[in-house]
């Protein structure tokens, strides 16, 4: 199984970016993808999830400002980030889950929001 994030950046406060993540080994459909981030000295908190039939929820803080989408056909979920801020700076890591014996982590990619 294989989770590789992309389109991480710098980019100044305001701004946007796109992550993606691409994902193999896995019956990509029936997973809930999910992105996570964690800031330094902080634990990692979920970003946003979406379901296998295409539900999703986001944490408070990126509510209106965030969006989580998935492409299954090609295997990939994206994160559009718009009007960044600077306490959205994190690595963002990619998340695909089918229960306890089946969750798989992406090895990250950082977003650097500058003010």
């Amino acid at each position: 199984v294989q989770l590789v994030e992309s389109g991480g950046g710098l980019v100044q406060a305001g701004g946007s970016l796109r992550v993606s993540c691409a994902a193999s080994g896995i019956i990509f459909r029936f997973f809930t993808m999910g992105w996570y981030r964690q800031a330094p000295g902080k634990q990692r908190e979920l970003v946003a999830r979406i379901g296998s039939t295409y539900s999703t929820n986001y944490a408070d803080s990126v509510k209106g400002r965030f969006t989580i989408s998935r492409d299954n056909a090609k295997n990939t979920v994206y994160l559009q980030m718009n009007s960044l801020k600077p306490e959205d700076t994190a690595v963002y890591y990619c998340n695909a889950d089918l229960g306890p014996r089946e969750n798989y982590w992406g090895q990250g990619t950082q977003v650097t929001v500058s003010s």
